[in-house]
């Protein structure tokens, strides 16, 4: 009987296309279009030039004219799919090779953890799969059973996952699951040989209960790159300087320490009276490029620095995501990527 492998790829593995979830005036985006398509359409472009972009919108016609000229519309892969919001990070199927073979996992989107509708967005995946997208050889597999989300996985591409306590064991999300359960689940449906799980950190103003895409991300097998918080005054200090010793105390496989990369705190950034959760973690890794969020900082370009020294051989692109963190979320959470393979 052959032994069943499965295989949860890095997000620098070779990508075959990005999909966005188009904002419209039935989203929480209604009074901030004008603000945050731009943003979108800035992000579409540098995909564009790399890869292909499935664009989940409501209507084709309305999103060229916003996206504007000189656009490839070949590469576009367009689906007029119903939304209740742009977080394709987590509403997204998750890609995965079975034995080689592509499939994508769709779990349950809840609104992490039933704070907002995602009926709509829970459908999306399912959805996809009736426009023709995807090499005929990639299956959907559902995995509704369990709500998870992308951006609270982060996958070093070899057996290794980096998660966060406080999100994936949250109330209403698997509560009826313990630690000990769901990271037999995960290492059951990703092939994984270990879970590291921080029990520090977190952002004010995040709702995803401290996805680990807004805090640390692998960068290579034995690099990390985390927000680290030296403001003693910052209401995270704390939390963040017990994250940064727990990164230091996780091994790599060999049992070597990782390279830890410190990107910087981003400035307070308030609207509304609100702290806003503006994290230069949520990077989006995709074809010879890195995009990364800038918040109209000086240390846009410390943190730029610090990720050209990650990815040596990627061009370093900042996108102004001021725009997007007044939903509470940034460029990683409004992506998801496909690794070669799963799209025509």
């Amino acid at each position: 009987m052959m032994e069943h492998s499965t295989l949860f790829p890095a997000e620098w593995y070779p990508q075959s296309a990005v999909q966005l979830t188009w904002p419209h005036e039935n989203t929480d985006w209604a009074p901030l279009l004008d603000e945050v398509i731009p943003c979108f359409v800035s992000i579409a472009k540098e995909i564009l030039k790399r890869e292909k972009l499935i664009l989940v919108c409501q209507n084709r016609e309305v999103v060229l004219q916003q996206l504007g000229e000189g656009i490839d519309e070949s590469r576009i892969l367009f689906c007029e799919i119903d939304s209740n919001d742009t977080w394709a990070r987590d509403h997204g199927g998750i890609s995965v090779f079975e034995n080689g073979d592509p499939v994508v996992y769709d779990f349950t989107f809840n609104g992490w953890g039933l704070k907002y509708p995602a009926n709509q967005d829970n459908m999306i995946t399912q959805y996809l799969f009736a426009y023709d997208l995807f090499n005929e050889n990639v299956t959907i597999a559902n995995l509704r059973y369990l709500v998870l989300e992308g951006g609270s996985l982060e996958t070093d591409g070899k057996g290794t996952l980096l998660t966060t306590e406080e999100c994936l064991l949250s109330m209403n999300r698997n509560d009826f699951l313990t630690k000990d359960q769901i990271e037999e689940h995960l290492k059951h449906m990703f092939g994984l040989e270990r879970v590291l799980w921080l029990t520090s950190g977190y952002l004010e103003g995040d709702d995803t209960d401290s996805h680990i895409d807004t805090l640390a991300r692998f960068c290579s097998e034995d690099t990390i790159a985390y927000v680290q918080c030296q403001d003693k005054d910052d209401d995270h200090f704390e939390e963040l300087q017990l994250m940064e010793q727990e990164l230091k105390m996780f091994r790599q496989m060999n049992g070597e320490p990782y390279q830890l990369i410190p990107l910087p705190m981003a400035d307070k950034v308030e609207w509304e009276g609100e702290r806003l959760p503006a994290t230069y973690a949520n990077f989006l890794i995709i074809n010879g490029a890195v995009l990364l969020p800038f918040y109209d900082s000086p240390k846009d370009q410390v943190a730029k620095a610090a990720l050209q020294y990650a990815f040596p051989d990627r061009e370093i692109i900042g996108i102004n995501c001021l725009p997007l963190i007044k939903q509470h979320g940034s460029l990683h959470c409004v992506t998801m990527q496909y690794p070669g393979g799963f799209v025509n």
